[in-house]
């Protein structure tokens, strides 16, 4: 009897670790749990063929987790595949740079799950069908890909290199939108930015496709009961067979598109087209979803330059960018005369919360009030976390009037924010400010001191002041 592979699941989420085990456990061995710490002993103990685990935005604990795996001999080989949302984008390259294969967003679509383990755990045996023209249009695809960004490049590249290489009278690739229209992106048969519009009604395959998210195979379109309500349409069509596999990725990243080929072949679609079609709609799912992702941003070194300068807990500006943006403003009101003040503060008994509450809820104390300081921070406003539970908003153009009026108003807003599980306390913060004045032409660290030593000021007269220097 064939051993069925071992896949291990790692959620904290029970409804998600039995819908991946209710998916998957007809085809492999599922051992799953909700603990961290016990994930990488029984990984050791089991060794799965493949791990599948939650990031724990919250807590970074899968990512903490996939780099204690990757430095473990025993556990260093077995592939990964994260679980998170596709907002948390920084989640999701900092589990890669962990060692990560690959990555799944919330909410789960099944049969993308299926599809990206079994494409992870296939054997060489599986790709015996190939041949050496197949393997080679393979290669050539990827490597043109991976420096395209352009998606619609991308499918005619796929469809160009497709008909090329197997024998049919048409490949393409086509989009179903929210609206219920199909449209045809790209083909071997159309100019190359033409696109036509098609009627689902028209093509009983593709909507089958659609329904399932499962690929869609017809050997005989006389014969076969998916054509029957367009059997009079196709009588003379000189095409025998027809594929339809969709590229599956989340809707919300590149929307729904389905690779189909049609050809003259009378004794059906064989393994090697088939699998060849399998393998070139994997690559245009990968790539589109990498075309799209980076188009939101003007280059990939600006958005991993975001990430390199935010805080990783409350995803406000670092220390490091705030001595970098605070050069600059300070060189900014030298030059022009304009004003610049320096909002300090922190948390009063921060410790004592942590003690009492447990560093977990400490966190989301920061976090609460990282996410009031972005909702009410005035677009040229900076607001950072400089480390621990002390916070500084940087304001140009603002006088020491201005700051003072919004330093009271975000102390008197924490002071009456409701914090979850911590049963009636009353957070308050201790704030200081300084303000720029070009007759006294102070340092960078000077300027930094005198905001400090004014929030200092506030902490030795009370809770929840606001001082200035």
């Amino acid at each position: 009897m064939t051993r069925l592979k071992k896949i291990l699941i790692v959620d904290r989420e029970l409804s998600y670790r039995e819908l991946l085990r209710d998916a998957l456990r007809n085809q492999y061995e599922v051992i799953d749990t909700g603990d961290y710490g016990e994930a990488a002993s029984l990984a050791e103990l089991t060794s799965p063929e493949l791990i599948i685990m939650d990031v724990d935005a919250s807590t970074q604990k899968g990512v903490e987790l996939c780099e204690l795996l990757k430095e473990d001999p025993e556990t260093r080989d077995i592939p990964i595949i994260l679980i998170t949302s596709f907002n948390q984008r920084e989640d999701i390259v900092l589990g890669l740079q962990s060692g990560a294969s690959d990555y799944i967003t919330k909410p789960l679509c099944l049969p993308e799950v299926v599809a990206r383990v079994e494409s992870h755990l296939r054997t060489q045996d599986y790709y015996g069908d190939l041949e050496h023209k197949d393997l080679l249009m393979l290669l050539e695809l990827s490597e043109a890909i991976s420096v395209t960004r352009n998606p619609n490049a991308i499918l005619r590249l796929i469809v160009k290199k497709m008909s090329k290489i197997i024998d049919v009278e048409r490949c393409s690739i086509i989009s179903f939108s929210e609206d219920k229209k199909i449209t045809v992106k790209a083909s071997n048969d159309l100019e190359k930015n033409e696109e036509i519009k098609l009627d689902i009604s028209r093509y009983p395959e593709i909507r089958k496709s659609i329904e399932t998210k499962q690929t869609v195979i017809i050997n005989d379109i006389k014969a076969d009961p998916i054509m029957a309500s367009v059997r009079t349409h196709i009588a003379d069509l000189d095409y025998n067979s027809i594929v339809v596999i969709p590229l599956i990725k989340k809707q919300s990243v590149i929307g729904t598109f389905f690779l189909r080929t049609v050809s003259r072949k009378r004794h059906g679609i064989n393994d090697r087209v088939y699998k060849l079609c399998q393998l070139a709609a994997n690559i245009a799912a990968n790539a589109l979803e990498n075309a799209i992702l980076f188009e939101t941003m003007k280059t990939a070194q600006e958005y991993f330059e975001e990430i390199s300068i935010r805080d990783d807990l409350t995803k406000l500006y670092n220390r490091r960018y705030f001595y970098r943006r605070m050069q600059e403003e300070l060189s900014r009101t030298s030059r022009y005369d304009v004003p610049l003040s320096l909002i300090f503060f922190d948390v009063d008994d921060f410790k004592r919360i942590n003690d009492t509450y447990g560093h977990t809820q400490g966190d989301k104390v920061l976090m609460k009030i990282g996410k009031f300081l972005k909702e009410t921070a005035r677009e040229s406003d900076i607001p950072v976390r400089f480390g621990g539970d002390e916070f500084a908003i940087i304001l140009p153009n603002t006088t020491a009037n201005g700051a003072n009026d919004l330093a009271n108003r975000i102390s008197a807003s924490i002071r009456h924010q409701q914090f979850q599980n911590l049963e009636g306390e009353c957070i308050t913060i201790s704030m200081g400010i300084s303000t720029y004045c070009r007759k006294a032409q102070v340092s960078l660290d000077d300027f930094v001191k005198l905001a400090d030593e004014a929030m200092y000021k506030s902490k030795s007269q009370g809770r929840g002041l606001v001082s200035q220097l």
